[in-house]
């Protein structure tokens, strides 16, 4: 029980702990970048269009907007002057040039039979030269997406690699809650935090969501609201199908579990044997393999995509602080690599796993670092803006959601979803008046 009652503290980190007065952090520079001007210019939309598919042709450029004002680091854009015409006219690279513009974006929506054809043009006005020309079918429902698809398909071409565009973040919600019975479930939403749905229905507790590499799968864990045992047990989905099944129901905490590089097991945090330790299992057979062997309690893993690191939390110091490993053997070279505030959480890689994201307790509230994967570099990201947790990378790296609980009232605290660049700058909130939002795990859908 007392292994137990420790994991549930590292876990959901409830302990208030002191401040560490002998540690010092260095803060995260603003580097000087050159950005380029942008500019995206109204949508060209055609006469035959119907009043609502000319909204969407206008809602269409306000999405492509919001999507490039994220990359603040890399693009600077400008207000574009409204369209006098209903068709894209040839393109004067000498007046936008005098002013300075390097990307000029264009949007042409016309009809096509039920739907719309939409073409996204952007042009190179530095070099004179068209650097992008797509065009789609889509109806109003489906514009969204088409627009974070052609949105990403001019960031790839201008930068080199996909975007945050086209992905997507899970979290756990309590807006189900009524009264004393508190209700989590998981919600899925755009990386902007629109267009958001519930995934899961169990009317429990759900925690600790993760999604495979590939999308298809999602695992979690969940305590059930009926019943006379109350056990911590873990989850699968298929997001195709939808079927959901129990993936482990051992006694005490199945929980934190994220997926291996190999897509067909996952590495679980387990308390079955008394102590907690992470495992890994396989999704099909439930075979379970020890990763990490200690007396001391290991809790909440993050994997790198290729699978020869894992990063995790163990009391070993005797205090949370984060370890990596190789999770292909059993305590397999184990390294302590924070030292910072008096109590970790939640740590998460880099997609290229060069870099760990994580929260501390420290100046009395949670805040969150930033470690590259040796051990070496640490930074502080967040100080004066509530308490921060729970830190999840996006796909390209650029970016990382987090939670962040800013005190309202005596009686009141709201816990949201925010985006900053992997330098610290905050964004700003992509949830609101959802309930208290938590663990948001970005992916790819």
């Amino acid at each position: 029980m007392k292994s137990l009652l420790l994991v549930l503290t590292l876990v959901f980190s409830t302990t208030l702990l002191a401040q560490d007065d002998n540690l010092t952090i260095v803060a995260v520079g603003e580097a000087t970048l050159e950005k380029d001007k942008m500019i995206i210019q109204d949508a060209y939309s055609s006469a035959s269009l119907s009043a609502a598919q000319k909204t969407a042709a206008t809602d269409l450029v306000k999405l492509l907007r919001n999507d490039f004002s994220f990359y603040q680091k890399k693009f600077f854009l400008i207000e574009a002057a409204a369209n006098n015409t209903t068709s894209r006219q040839p393109t004067n690279y000498d007046y936008w040039n005098s002013k300075g513009v390097r990307f000029l974006g264009t949007a042409s929506v016309d009809k096509s039979g039920e739907n719309m054809k939409v073409t996204v043009i952007f042009e190179d006005i530095k070099n004179r030269k068209q650097i992008y020309n797509q065009s789609m079918t889509t109806s109003i429902a489906g514009m969204r997406r088409t627009g974070h698809e052609l949105a990403n398909g001019v960031y790839k071409q201008i930068i080199g690699k996909n975007s945050i565009f086209t992905s997507r973040i899970i979290f756990v919600s309590d807006r189900n809650t009524r009264g004393r019975k508190t209700v989590k479930e998981i919600y899925m939403m755009d990386f902007d935090g629109k267009n958001v749905s519930q995934v899961t229905n169990h009317g429990g507790i759900v925690m600790s969501p993760s999604m495979s590499l590939d999308g298809r799968y999602l695992v979690y864990s969940m305590i059930s609201n009926s019943g006379k045992k109350r056990n911590n047990d873990l989850y699968l989905m298929d997001m195709r199908t939808k079927q959901t099944r129990v993936l482990s129901s051992k006694e005490g905490v199945n929980s934190g579990a994220v997926f291996m590089a190999n897509g067909r097991s996952v590495a679980v945090t387990l308390t079955a044997s008394g102590n907690a330790e992470i495992y890994e299992m396989n999704v099909e057979s439930g075979d379970t393999r020890k990763i990490t062997n200690h007396f001391a309690s290991d809790v909440d893993p993050s994997v790198t995509a290729d699978g020869s690191l894992m990063t995790f939390l163990s009391d070993r110091p005797g205090k949370a602080m984060i370890y990596t490993m190789d999770p292909r053997g059993t305590e397999t070279g184990v390294k302590r690599i924070s030292f910072v505030g008096q109590f970790n959480a939640t740590p998460r890689f880099s997609p290229d796993g060069k870099e760990i994201v994580f929260s501390s307790w420290l100046d009395n509230s949670f805040d969150l670092f930033r470690i590259s994967s040796d051990g070496q570099g640490l930074s502080r990201l967040t100080k004066d803006f509530g308490s921060n947790e729970d830190p999840t990378y996006s796909n390209d790296g650029e970016f990382i959601a987090f939670t962040s609980q800013r005190v309202i009232s005596r009686q009141k605290a709201d816990q949201n979803i925010y985006i900053m660049d992997r330098d610290g700058g905050i964004l700003g909130a992509v949830t609101s008046g959802f309930g208290n939002c938590i663990s948001p795990r970005w992916y790819n859908f």
